[in-house]
């Protein structure tokens, strides 16, 4: 999910404010394509999703676009996900095509795989722990991939499963109808005291965290840039084309083994090579979320595949350093041609730019200000407070944590949904403790990097 830190004061926020300001390109889009005629394959990767997988597949039954088909790739449980799943299906009439993997090989290779052995258009990833709250979801995302050639992929905003969601979705008809049919499946998460705060816990601090990431960093940086640095991974449309170009691109030089988290690889991919990521603001989809006491696992996760990416995609992230080289470059095409070119053509791409590596390697590209203050922030801020901690400097950290957490939570409040202001308020200052952890976490994420890179030399990194 986060390719930015945790960090509120930061030059990203500028950046996003300045996007705030900036406002969207009113260029009108003139696609060439007809997305109404766009094929779909959902693809579910599921490994010991026991409890999760018939949530997933009951929130496919309404949606408003139907899938061509829907792949569930079992990818070697040692539970029920591949029984529940089928019997599911039958009980409800549903049609799922199934790959059953005797071991497990990761959801990179998985991603991989069905873009080369299918032929829709649209490879949709829907996580197993993941439901689509919006019946429209894979409507509006596919509808907005076919806005512009450009865009390589969509996802609506993910915020976390609380438990009275998945209530309320055990209660829902088809549910019950496979239930009657197995009444010892136990499709709850465990209901003791600790495991309930638990993820409790994870939830109002994730909560607080996505809402304001999704809702006004990602939101700025689509205004400024039209894009984000990478898909949220659980519920993403992309074009299954680039898809399979991307690993037929890289896969004869890393094989399987990206990064720890394949959706932050593939979107700096994309960018590369001058593609979007676009995020919708109008649907939503929910995901199971770790316990509070696994959080660390999964923000290494994202944090050390987003330090992976900028290793192996450091043109991107030097896009600053090219900025004047680019501008002279512009100015110049744009002198000479471009205001000409525009008015003739009839295909109309807001964000509209050059594609290829090359003209990355030699311009840049505008997402690389993003990703390059993104680094910044996550080596910077951390070994700060890791410096004031030593030194000593109480008085210094401790109104940098008070001016910090006063304009997170006033920011947090002014972006939450519309009555609940006093919720996400309390929801801010209760988060405030995890998210200055998980900003020193990083040190460790830092440390085990720079392990990988100029000791081991072990590269092996897949999700």
């Amino acid at each position: 999910m986060a390719a930015t830190p945790y960090f509120i004061l930061s030059p990203n926020l500028i950046l996003s404010i300045i996007g705030m300001f900036h406002g969207a390109d009113e260029t009108i889009p003139t696609p060439a394509e007809n997305w109404k005629e766009a094929t779909v394959d959902v693809v579910i990767p599921a490994f010991n999703e026991e409890k999760n997988i018939i949530l997933c597949l009951s929130s496919l039954i309404n949606q408003t676009l139907k899938p061509k088909r829907i792949i569930l790739i079992d990818d070697g449980s040692h539970d029920n996900t591949l029984l529940y799943a089928q019997e599911f299906a039958k009980t409800i009439g549903f049609e799922i095509t199934v790959i059953k993997r005797d071991h497990s090989i990761g959801k990179t290779p998985t991603i991989k795989r069905q873009a080369r052995e299918f032929d829709s258009d649209v490879e949709f990833i829907l996580d197993a722990d993941t439901y689509l709250e919006s019946s429209n979801y894979i409507e509006k995302t596919v509808q907005e991939l076919y806005q512009a050639v450009g865009i390589a992929s969509v996802c609506g905003v993910v915020v976390p499963l609380r438990d009275s969601d998945r209530e309320s979705m055990i209660q829902t008809v088809p549910v019950q109808s496979f239930l009657k049919r197995f009444p010892n499946a136990n499709l709850r998460q465990k209901q003791d005291f600790f495991h309930r705060l638990m993820r409790k816990m994870s939830n109002v601090y994730r909560d607080s965290l996505y809402i304001f990431l999704q809702k006004f960093v990602y939101k700025g940086q689509m205004f400024f840039f039209g894009s984000i640095t990478n898909p949220v991974g659980c519920a993403v449309a992309y074009r299954r084309k680039y898809i399979k170009d991307l690993f037929d691109q890289y896969e004869p030089i890393l094989g399987d083994d990206l990064t720890n988290s394949e959706d932050i690889f593939i979107g700096f991919a994309l960018l590369k090579h001058g593609y979007r990521n676009v995020q919708l603001s109008d649907v939503y989809a929910r995901s199971q979320e770790p316990e509070a006491e696994k959080l660390p696992g999964q923000i290494y996760m994202w944090s050390s595949s987003f330090f992976q990416s900028c290793y192996y995609f450091d043109e991107l992230v030097r896009s600053p350093v090219k900025s004047f080289r680019s501008y002279l470059h512009h100015r110049k095409t744009t002198k000479e041609m471009g205001e000409a070119i525009h008015n003739m053509r009839k295909i109309q791409e807001p964000y509209r730019q050059q594609f290829g590596d090359s003209v990355t390697m030699q311009y840049g590209r505008p997402m690389g200000w993003v990703i390059f203050v993104s680094l910044i922030e996550k080596t910077f801020f951390p070994a700060t407070l890791l410096v004031m901690i030593l030194l000593k400097l109480w008085w210094a950290l401790g109104l940098t944590l008070v001016i910090e957490t006063a304009i997170s939570v006033t920011l947090l409040t002014s972006v939450s949904p519309k009555g609940e202001g006093f919720s996400y308020f309390w929801k801010g200052i209760f988060a405030t403790p995890m998210r200055y952890a998980s900003i020193m976490f990083d040190l460790y994420t830092m440390g085990r990097f720079a392990t990988d890179i100029w000791i081991t030399r072990n590269k092996g990194w897949r999700k």
